[in-house]
């Protein structure tokens, strides 16, 4: 087996780093059942709308999450479906190894 090349593996690092926190995970599990706005997120995390920015703006600059104008609002989605499968195996992941059953691994 040949080792994985040095930028990509700092590329890589860089990349799940993004899913290091807990936050940015809540906000990536809302993208994954349907996209939404800032108000909408803000709403559905509980979390001030500062704060909600900042980590959108990281989600952003990462290729985790794209925007698209309507108007005056800003709707967030997922980048791409490589997202939310990372996002769903490690949830299945977690969720066998700490042995959550369905109704304890979401709200």
């Amino acid at each position: 087996m040949k080792p994985i090349n040095e930028e990509l593996a700092y590329d890589l690092g860089d990349f799940f780093k993004i899913f290091g926190d807990p936050t940015r995970i809540k906000i990536l599990y809302a993208l994954l059942q349907r996209d939404m706005c800032v108000s909408e997120l803000v709403e559905a995390l509980a979390i001030n709308q500062s704060a909600l920015s900042h980590q959108l703006r990281l989600l952003r600059q990462n290729d985790i999450v794209k925007f698209k104008r309507d108007g005056k609002t800003v709707i967030y989605s997922l980048d791409d479906e490589h997202v939310g499968i990372l996002l769903k195996n490690g949830i299945e992941h977690i969720s066998h190894k700490n042995g959550y059953d369905e109704s304890e691994a979401y709200i």
